[in-house]
Formats: structure tokens, C-alpha cells, sequence
């Protein structure tokens, strides 16, 4: 057996060490939540806002200008837009980040405590600057920009981790953006589990696209819910010492052997998951979208809804996740079109009639 077999080897029984211990003691918490705590999810993460420029006739180019017909600012960030859908359906969610002392960090933590997520664990640091993206909105996609600012500056000493008990859950987004909360990250789920927390985590789209490496593997490990797009499933199923990766689904079966649950979104062609070896799929719906941003971290916050809290069969939440992340594109930015669970209910009632 040759140096990178002997590696992967390790690292699964690592993992299946860590599944074993830490699922023994979710059972035990969750069998003596209190009421306060059942519906309670802490989200840690990067703050920005999103400048959205969208009614682009083509992409720019270097020494020419192009003119848009639409702008708008909104609050931007995986973690933040996932925590935002996942109040908006009804569950008791608290921030946990860092912006700075200027205008873009007051807009994105009172557009938070607008949408009903709790900021008082945002920190407001008034040595760096809140970061920015620049999104140019095309109806099927869309192109980013981002300075970083505070966004890489959250790190695991900011993070008070004697407030976890108070939580059934904790998700963080945008892995690869929050360059210095990575190292911290298996101590912090490692704690969060032995709290009794569920965890989840996003990685988003890498723009060193390095692809992660062992540290990833093992916040891997210690993840219930890992929900990648299919480009960044293929990519860090390559990168990482899984083999050679040439579809979606052999990415996926082979990230599902660390992270427990492995969710793939696949933007026009729906999600998939696996159960039991199987592939499990649900399709995506049709919808008249003005804005892809943040459709993914809408989807997001349904499959935690309603696969974690809610305890729905794989195939329900998934089709759930589904409407959350369609109903959230007819809207600019990630937030403004968010489904309530009623809104949500209605549109798949109505999407199961064929109408």
C-alpha cells in the first residue's frame, strides 16, 4: 500500500471513529432538549454586501463598457442568506461573525435584525473593513467579485463556544472565504458535537481553486450535512485523494464516505443525495428568475428545515429545499424572495397539481 492509500485509509477510520462517538452523543442531547433550544440553529460566518448589476447584454470586457438596467444593494454572504431563509421558516436563528466599524458592516447587521436573525454575537471590528462582492446577474448565472475585508478575519478565538449548548444546530457557509476560521474548524465542530449540536456545512466555490486538503477532510468527518454544488463536489472530490472524478454522482459517492449526509445541488437540474448506495434525485422547478444569488443558500436553509428539524424522508426535503431555492430567484439579491413555510407549502401544493 503506497503513501496516499495508507493517508485515505487513516482518515476513514478517523471519520468512522468521529461518527461513532459524536452520533452517541447527539441522541443523548436531543433526547433532553428543552423547549428553547429545539428550534434554535447558530450560524457562524462571513458578512458582506452584495452589489448586484443585472440587464447585462453580454459579459464586459477589458476596454469596453457595457450598460446595465438594473442595481441593487443587498445584504450578501452564504451564511448569512442560509440564516435569514432559515428564520424565515420560523426557526429561532442567531448570527455569529465579524464586519467593520463603517457603513457596509451597520447596513448588513441591520439587515439581519431586520430578517429576524439575532446579531448580538457579531462583532464589530473597527480594524478592517466589512467586505463587498460585485455580482453581475444573468438569468442563469452569475459572475463574482469579491474584496475580502473582514470576511477571512473571523477566527476560532472569536467564537465564544460556551453559548453552544443553546442551539440544536450549527451551520457554516463559505469555507473556503473564511481563511482564518479553516484551522479552527475541527475544534469548533468537535465541540459543537459534544454539545450535542447537529452541524452543516457549505463550502462554496474556492477562488484559489486549491480545492481544500486534509484539514477539510477531517472538518469533513464531523459534518451531518455537507452540501456542496456538483462543481465544487467534482472538485474537492478530486483534489482531496478520492480518485479520479468524472461525474457528479461518483463525487458524491465518494464524499459520502465522511460526511454523514452528502446533498449535491445541481442548479437547473434539481439535487441529489445518496441513501443506502442509492442516488436519490429531485428535480429543480421552473420559475420566472430575475436573480440566481443566493439560490443555493435558500436551498440550503429548506434541507436543514426540513431534513433536521422537521425530520422529513430524504426525498420530501429534498424537494422542499427545492422550492425554497427556486421561490428565492424571483426576487433581486438572496434575501428579498425567500419563501415563508406557508409560501413555500402553497407553491409545492400548487407544483404537485401540475399547475
Amino acid at each position: 500500500m503506497d503513501a496516499r492509500s495508507m493517508g485515505k485509509t487513516r482518515r476513514l477510520q478517523q471519520c468512522a471513529t468521529d461518527r461513532g462517538v459524536f452520533s452517541i452523543l447527539a441522541v443523548d442531547h436531543r433526547q433532553g432538549l428543552c423547549d428553547q433550544v429545539e428550534n434554535r440553529v447558530l450560524v457562524v460566518g462571513e458578512l458582506n454586501v452584495d452589489l448586484i448589476v443585472s440587464g447585462m447584454a453580454a459579459l464586459p470586457a477589458l476596454g469596453k463598457e457595457i450598460l446595465a438596467s438594473g442595481f441593487h444593494l443587498v445584504m450578501g454572504s452564504s451564511s448569512a442568506i442560509c440564516a435569514a431563509g432559515l428564520a424565515r421558516l420560523g426557526l429561532q436563528v442567531d448570527f455569529l461573525g465579524k464586519v467593520g466599524t463603517d457603513t457596509y458592516g451597520d447596513f448588513s447587521t441591520g439587515q439581519l435584525h431586520a430578517l429576524g436573525v439575532g446579531t448580538d454575537h457579531v462583532i464589530h471590528d473597527g480594524g478592517v473593513q466589512t467586505g463587498v462582492t460585485v455580482s453581475l446577474a444573468y438569468p442563469d448565472d452569475r459572475a463574482l467579485i469579491t474584496y475580502m475585508g473582514c470576511i477571512s478575519d473571523l477566527r476560532l478565538d472569536d467564537v465564544d463556544v460556551s453559548i453552544l449548548p443553546d442551539y440544536r444546530h450549527l451551520h457554516v457557509g463559505s469555507y473556503f472565504l473564511q481563511q482564518g476560521l479553516q484551522p479552527g474548524l475541527v475544534d469548533l465542530f468537535r465541540q459543537a458535537r459534544r454539545a450535542g449540536l447537529t452541524v452543516s456545512l457549505d463550502v462554496g466555490f474556492d477562488p484559489s481553486e486549491e480545492w481544500g486538503d486534509d484539514n477539510l477532510v477531517a472538518v469533513l468527518c464531523l459534518v451531518d450535512v455537507f452540501l456542496p454544488n456538483e462543481v465544487e463536489a467534482r472538485h474537492i472530490a478530486h483534489q482531496n485523494g478520492f480518485g479520479r472524478v468524472d461525474d457528479t454522482e461518483t463525487a458524491l459517492r465518494k464524499l459520502a464516505n465522511y460526511a454523514r449526509l452528502v446533498v449535491v445541488k445541481c442548479g437547473a437540474s434539481g439535487a441529489m443525495a445518496l441513501r443506502d448506495g442509492q442516488i436519490v434525485r429531485s428535480p429543480a422547478f421552473q420559475v420566472d428568475v430575475k436573480d440566481t444569488t443566493g439560490a443555493g443558500d435558500s436551498f440550503n436553509a429548506g434541507f436543514i428545515y426540513a431534513h433536521v428539524f422537521q425530520g422529513l424522508p430524504l426525498e420530501e426535503a429534498l424537494r422542499f429545499a427545492n422550492g425554497c431555492g427556486a421561490l428565492s430567484t424571483t426576487g433581486f439579491g438572496g434575501t428579498a424572495a425567500q419563501p415563508t413555510l406557508e409560501e413555500v407549502l402553497a407553491f409545492l401544493e400548487v407544483r404537485s397539481r401540475g399547475i
